[in-house]
């Protein structure tokens, strides 16, 4: 195993939003509490050792039992449970959908991200314990994202009729999709582990929270990660509190939109509060609550309330509510001693507009991390990689500028449309100085002529690259074979391919290197030679 590490900032998938916070830029400080370093954590666990209660952790670990009693859990996350009552334990989370079958590599990366941060601050701060936490996105509604996975460049799909919270889907159905996945697996010893890994998972459990569990269970148990289902009644009794402000008092639609005015000033806004940022909770659907006239509503429903009956509906069953991308990261602070939200660009984006509302309903912001991203190349690949004289750095580069420059580079003819484009500028330098000696027609005459030559360059430029292309057709062929196989529809590996492809490959020790290699604290690109 050979790691590399290069800057976000050079790989071309990171936002600006991303990139100045990763910059610390003045521009973007408003928006969020700490920074991801150990100053940072320093100050974020004071914060949440002064402000979380004993009482709210009993609720925590009574309501973690309960899930995790039909779970085999390890020795690891029994503890990890156990301390969560103790006053100097913390939490770093991340959350992912109930994809299927994990959905993207990035769903392990998210997780080592998680279980590697919470030993590196135990590391840092020995008198603290530090607890990697998984959440479950039992409660949203958006089948069409989770419903797949990608094996090998084809899609495995689990079709079904939609409605209601994912994590309250049954998992009947799912036989069929098992034996399509199955039959492009082959004999191998990881091939069985897969295939009972998604048997066990999905054809003897009920719902896709608790296939989901298991499955995450099965993978990270051994590092202690804890598993939570926010769909809970326990849990959402802690938050009552808050989905009564929010029914009363729409706050998270006040203090988000003020934000947003700042914010999109400079960066693009990944989400919109509504007036109210909460759904109801029905068999088989989960509807927006609307509030007209002093009525609150339930989309596409009969159910209405009075605002005495609503508030009577959440203190008698706050399962009923569920928050929404708005407030679903108030729900999970308040019932976390969390220190730190691990999660992609977009995610984090989106955490970038609430701070100000957390700051309005009295709850600590979470530090943002920006979770490790991975690119694996295997020897074969690596190889292919030196023979055509392509670096790490330009590995990333977009299919037609790195065809580009690796033709000029193997190209018989040396001529630099750069220089003789340099040239030409100076020569219209000369021209202007002229022409500010005599009258604005012949200025205006230089200057288009001077746009006409170098545009006359491009083209030729564009002309010569068209033709060593197809002098050199086995270059660009075999550059452009690679740099999909790395980069699938030209885009990051991470968001279309599934785990089991490596692991098919490489079995545990695929994880055990994640597991190695990935650093959350350095805040850089990972590159992982297997």
């Amino acid at each position: 195993m050979k790691v590399t590490q290069i800057p976000f900032q050079k790989t071309g998938f990171f936002s600006k939003t991303m990139l100045d916070y990763l910059e610390q830029k003045e521009v973007i400080r408003p928006f969020y509490n700490n920074f991801p370093n150990l100053n940072g954590f320093k100050k974020e666990i004071e914060e949440i050792r002064n402000s979380f209660s004993s009482e709210t952790r009993q609720v925590l670990v009574s309501a973690l039992k309960n899930q995790n009693s039909s779970v085999a859990i390890s020795e690891a996350t029994q503890q990890n449970i156990d301390t969560l009552l103790l006053p100097n334990t913390f939490t770093v989370t991340t959350g992912h959908q109930l994809n299927l079958f994990t959905g993207p590599l990035y769903f392990l990366y998210k997780i080592i991200s998680a279980i590697n941060l919470a030993e590196e601050l135990k590391e840092q701060f020995p008198a603290d314990n530090f607890v990697p936490i998984y959440w479950m996105a039992t409660e949203d509604h958006d089948f069409d994202e989770i419903n797949y996975f990608n094996f090998k460049n084809k899609k495995v799909a689990w079709n079904r009729s939609d409605g209601g919270a994912v994590g309250q889907f049954s998992t009947e159905g799912l036989k069929d999709v098992f034996e399509q996945f199955s039959e492009q697996l082959g004999t191998t010893r990881n091939a069985d582990f897969l295939r009972d890994l998604f048997a066990k998972g999905y054809l003897e459990h009920n719902t896709l929270t608790e296939a989901t569990r298991y499955i995450a269970n099965e993978l990270f148990a051994k590092y202690g990660l804890v598993i939570i289902d926010g769909d809970d009644f326990q849990l959402k009794q802690l938050f009552t509190p808050y989905i009564i402000q929010e029914l009363e008092e729409q706050v998270s639609f006040t203090s988000v939109s003020k934000t947003i005015k700042e914010l999109e000033k400079n960066y693009k806004i990944q989400v919109n509060p509504r007036e109210i940022n909460l759904f109801y909770l029905g068999e088989n659907s989960r509807e927006r609550i609307v509030l007209e006239k002093g009525v609150y509503k339930v989309n596409n429903t009969e159910l209405v309330f009075t605002k005495e009956e609503i508030v009577q509906e959440v203190k008698e069953n706050p399962n009923k509510f569920s928050p929404n991308v708005i407030m679903r990261p108030l729900f999970q602070e308040v019932i976390l001693p969390n220190l730190a939200y691990i999660g992609g660009g977009g995610e984090l984006a989106y955490w970038l507009q609430l701070k100000s509302y957390f700051e309005a309903v009295s709850v600590p912001f979470p530090i943002l991390l920006l979770r490790n991203s991975v690119q694996v190349i295997s020897t074969k690949q690596q190889n292919k990689l030196s023979k055509l004289s392509i670096s790490k750095k330009e590995m990333f580069l977009n299919l037609n500028d790195l065809l580009k420059e690796k033709i000029k580079e193997n190209a018989d003819i040396e001529f630099s449309f750069l220089d003789a484009k340099t040239l030409l500028e100076q020569q219209f330098f000369m021209l202007r100085k002229v022409a500010d000696q005599t009258d604005v027609s012949f200025l205006g005459a230089v200057n288009a002529q001077e746009k006409k030559q170098l545009n006359g360059l491009d083209t030729l430029e564009k002309r010569l690259l068209r033709a060593e292309k197809r002098r050199q057709q086995d270059l660009v062929d075999r550059i452009t074979e690679l740099k999909l196989q790395l980069f699938p529809n030209e885009g990051l590996e991470e968001r279309q391919r599934n785990f089991s492809e490596y692991y098919l490959e490489y079995g545990d020790t695929f994880i055990d290197a994640l597991k190695t290699a990935l650093k959350p604290l350095e805040l850089e690109f990972t590159i992982l030679e297997l």
